[in-house]
């Protein structure tokens, strides 16, 4: 697990090094933060199928190591989610950006965990309703409805951080 904290303004993130301080935390959700302990971990994932399993784990791992328990079912759901997202829509290795990799990254402020992950690609995550046949698509259903709240911002120069917070 990483720890990291630091100093620099939020605005001045890009996708190659966002690693989030202790303190971090996405603008669109700073009305639900309260008091209380503060701590954050990062994972970086490989750009294949094993890379969601080791990401639900060091999930499992981390939020033990917090205390947060409680949080280990509904927060292994989201992180599986977005983590099938990010290596299967933000990563096109055909592009010059698209061999960095996805980053995770779990903040907890008090009773709080934010799940986000950066990656390099310029898709936008959106809430679709697949047809009764489809294979996917309801996996930001999954995280709509397991999360407090939700979102994605871009990142400099290319790139995108998709985040969402649970209690």
């Amino acid at each position: 697990m990483i720890t990291v904290q630091s100093t620099m303004a939020l605005g001045q993130w890009t996708t190659f090094d966002w690693w989030p301080p202790v303190g971090w935390w996405p603008d669109a959700a700073r009305d639900l933060l309260v008091q209380g302990p503060c701590a954050s971990a990062t994972y970086v994932l490989p750009a294949a199928a094993p890379s969601v399993h080791s990401a639900r784990s060091f999930t499992t791992g981390t939020l033990a190591g917090w205390g947060l328990a409680e949080l280990t079912e509904n927060m292994e759901l989201v992180v599986s989610e977005l983590a099938t997202n990010a290596l299967r829509h933000g990563l096109r290795l055909s592009e010059p950006h698209g061999q960095r990799p996805v980053h995770m990254s779990l903040v907890r402020r008090g009773p709080l965990v934010t799940c986000a992950f950066t990656d390099p690609g310029s898709s936008v995550p959106v809430l679709r309703y697949p047809g009764p046949l489809d294979a996917g698509g309801l996996g930001l259903h999954i995280v709509d409805s397991l999360s407090h709240r939700w979102g994605w911002s871009a990142l400099a120069p290319h790139g995108k951080i998709v985040w969402a917070v649970l209690s």
